[in-house]
């Protein structure tokens, strides 16, 4: 007779006398052992002040929030664990380099919510998420019909490098890849404190008015600076907010931008059709400082767009300030993209992935640009 103890000090008993009963019997701890047996629960606080919990590791996420479902990707390494995302996520990933690096990806469902955020309920159910990510300050509104289907629900806040690490940092906790997020982190700290060492060097009146446009096609938006995560990146890389006197983000029209008269002006890069020259033919935006300059950018198409925070900001404060003030800042942006995909995505980007994400060809004579071209 043989005893095997199971944890709680409950000792069972087998008899083992035969081949046959020897195989139950290690087939029996094989399950009793087995490392799923043990899998320590995930607690944690989410940005909404609510308890979080996993039984294990969420095997299956929804991420309703558009920029997570990138994040998801680059904190596990591969879409195994994406099963839903934003309609808008999903056009970036198939528009940009992982649609390239993860073509699975462009099957993940994106019925499960609307662009606007609100869930469909009957497709989340459906598709039966251990986790959904959702966003916490946009009303109880989005939250409840989750909630109130029994999913698990993490939600997080928008608006500052702070909140953005945090909610990465639960995001791989609570897929399960608590080490990766370590030298994302290391990362995001290192770059900002380079890039914020060399602009207190910097006059105030040597820093350009720059203006970053959220929309412009259908409608024309730009934004204050409390909460709003372009004009600290802009402020970061050396540059002054040119619409700084805006509560929120807000409609204007060209008119206000020419008022502004802004030195640097950057294109959203959710607008697929948006490029330099709608500035450039416009017969009010082309007497601009910024137009008259050839300093009219359109943000770059990673594994995101480089607009909003995401697990390649980096790479995006870099190229604003190589921009903003080349003669100070001369980051090797291709190498930096090169190291950064491997870490983020085990991808070796080559020459002309580089030129897509940085839209090399649709940047026009752009003022600068030149020194973003391949070597």
């Amino acid at each position: 007779m043989a005893l095997i103890v199971i944890p709680g000090d409950t000792m069972v008993p087998l008899f083992i006398a035969t081949p046959s009963r020897r195989r139950m019997t290690a087939a029996l701890a094989a399950v009793l052992f087995a490392p799923a047996a043990f899998a320590e629960e995930i607690v944690f606080t989410d940005q909404g002040n609510r308890e979080v919990r996993l039984a294990k590791a969420a095997e299956r996420v929804v991420s309703i929030v558009i920029p997570m479902a990138s994040t998801v990707i680059a904190l596990d390494g591969g879409t195994r664990k994406l099963i839903g995302m934003n309609p808008t996520a999903k056009s970036a990933v198939v528009e940009g380099i992982l649609g390239k690096i993860f073509p699975e990806a462009k099957d993940i469902p994106s019925d499960v919510t609307a662009p606007n955020f609100v869930p469909n309920v009957e497709a989340l159910t459906a598709a039966n998420p251990d986790l959904v990510i959702q966003w916490g300050d946009r009303g109880a509104d989005i939250v409840a019909p989750i909630t109130n289907a029994g999913l698990t629900t993490m939600l997080i806040l928008y608006g500052t490098e702070e909140r953005t690490r945090e909610y990465m940092s639960m995001a791989s906790k609570a897929i399960g890849k608590p080490e990766r997020i370590g030298e994302l982190v290391e990362w995001r700290d290192r770059v900002q404190k380079d890039i914020g060492a060399k602009v207190t060097a910097i006059p105030d009146d040597k820093k350009p008015n720059v203006l970053y446009l959220g929309r412009a096609l259908s409608d024309i938006s730009a934004s204050g600076t409390k909460g709003n995560y372009n004009a600290w990146s802009i402020e970061l890389a050396g540059g002054r907010n040119a619409s700084a006197e805006l509560n929120g983000t807000v409609s204007v029209n060209k008119e206000q931008i020419a008022a502004w008269n802004p030195d640097v002006i950057f294109l959203n890069a959710f607008e697929a059709k948006l490029n330099v020259d709608w500035v450039y033919n416009d017969p009010i935006l082309s007497l601009t400082n910024a137009a008259k300059s050839k300093r009219v950018y359109k943000m770059p198409l990673g594994g995101y767009r480089w607009d909003p925070p995401s697990q390649e900001s980096p790479l995006s404060w870099m190229w604003t300030a190589n921009l903003l003030h080349p003669e100070i800042f001369k980051y090797d942006l291709r190498a930096e993209m090169k190291t950064a995909y491997k870490t983020l995505y085990n991808y070796d980007l080559t020459d002309g992935d580089i030129d897509n994400i940085l839209w090399l060809k649709e940047q026009g004579a752009a003022a600068d640009y030149a020194q973003f071209e391949a070597k």
